[in-house]
């Protein structure tokens, strides 16, 4: 992709979404969008405390102290996006007092990325909200090994 087309995005982000970063108590929680490159891809593999999931983007994983969502975006904005969609990463980070491992804490860290991202993608313009339904699907996919 460009650095043109960079630079824009980043600018989109960073000014529509920078009260994103929201303290709370002693935690703090950041949602941050970029581009990504495909080897950033987690596929079929596991990381050390995330989970997949699946019916969100190209790729969804939540854990307790993360969630990410990757996803491809057609969009009239981004130049050369029918052919080579715009890769986009959103990442969900929980900075200190982090909560318990708990299926209900994956699920609502992804929930809340969600939600953002939806909003982030819309206001993109992205063909088919880049593969994220109105409301959040949580449904965990099922990892050999």
């Amino acid at each position: 992709m460009s650095s043109v087309m960079d630079t824009r995005f980043v600018k989109f982000v960073t000014s529509g979404l920078a009260a994103c970063a929201l303290p709370s108590g002693s935690a703090e929680l950041g949602i941050d969008f970029g581009l990504y490159d495909p080897s950033d891809l987690i596929g079929e593999g596991r990381v050390i405390n995330m989970y997949p999931y699946e019916g969100m983007g190209r790729e969804a994983h939540a854990g307790f102290k993360r969630a990410y969502l990757f996803l491809e975006c057609v969009s009239p904005r981004f130049k050369g996006s029918e052919e080579k969609p715009a890769r986009i990463r959103g990442v969900l980070d929980l900075d200190k007092l982090w909560p318990p491992d708990t299926v209900a804490t994956r699920e609502a860290n992804l929930t809340v990325l969600h939600s953002v991202a939806l909003a982030v993608v819309q206001k993109l313009g992205c063909e088919n909200n880049a593969g994220l339904s109105d409301r959040p699907v949580i449904k965990s996919k099922q990892v050999d090994g």
